[in-house]
């Protein structure tokens, strides 16, 4: 499922899920990672050894939860914004979770936004009630969001109104393609995401189309008229990242 639609199942999901007794005791990191690929911020950021040292570049992160503070030192570390933090006991009816955030303007404190599910779809809206910018360490900003509690599992990201978002804005980071690039490349016919993918390259950077690939959804269903999970998708890959030519050549531990 999660190559064919860039959606982990619910199979995989329960896997990485925090025991109950560790949710309510307070703020925890819930690390949503299901491929191998070479890659370990999340690990040499941690600062309280929660994550376990990978043996291999290529392992998949394990989370000792009862060490994680839930600083969120590894949400903005982690190159496949695969790691966020659910603090449920902030209120009786909400929980708070700390998500990645890499699209400008950043929202606003108290702002009202809208919390879509992992496959981008709108669940509900939430408050922002924190930003943490680390634009000075060139790392992934961390927004987080108070939603009602029964989304805590469900809420990964946030959309700030269409009409505040200008055209000029970036929607392809990794391809450096705007918004309006992809609004004229619909109006002119290209109304697959394929299509799109082969026109533009959206989706074909190191992040795989991680970032980008709800945004440009969103604006084929707008146009369409189609429902965001009947547009066809492509075959989806893990995020890329650049290691050293040693770690190649070597025996796949980064030094």
């Amino acid at each position: 499922m999660l190559i064919k639609t860039g959606i982990p199942s619910p199979e995989e999901i329960v896997k990485v899920k925090p025991g109950q007794s560790r949710l309510a005791k307070g703020p925890v990191a819930m690390v949503e990672c299901f491929q191998r690929i070479p890659c370990n911020p999340c690990a040499t950021s941690c600062p309280a050894g929660a994550i376990e040292p990978f043996k291999n570049i290529n392992d998949l992160p394990k989370l000792n939860t009862e060490k994680c503070t839930g600083c969120s030192a590894c949400v903005s570390s982690c190159p496949g914004l695969a790691i966020f933090i659910i603090d449920e006991t902030y209120s009786d009816k909400e929980a708070v979770v700390k998500m990645p955030y890499e699209y400008r303007p950043l929202p606003e404190v108290k702002s009202v936004v809208e919390v879509t599910n992992r496959a981008g779809k709108v669940v509900g809206t939430g408050v922002v009630i924190q930003v943490v910018n680390n634009k000075k360490q060139d790392k992934t900003a961390v927004v987080s969001v108070a939603v009602p509690k029964e989304l805590s599992m469900e809420a990964r990201s946030i959309q700030i109104r269409k009409e505040s978002t200008p055209e000029n804005t970036f929607i392809c980071r990794c391809e450096e393609i705007s918004l309006q690039e992809v609004r004229e490349a619909i109006a002119k016919g290209y109304t697959d995401f394929n299509e799109l993918k082969r026109k533009l390259r959206v989706g074909m950077g190191p992040c795989q189309g991680l970032t980008c690939r709800q945004l440009v959804l969103t604006e084929l269903s707008m146009a369409t008229g189609q429902l965001v999970e009947e547009i066809n998708l492509t075959t989806f890959r893990p995020p890329t990242k650049p290691i050293k030519i040693s770690v190649v050549a070597g025996d796949g531990n980064e030094k």
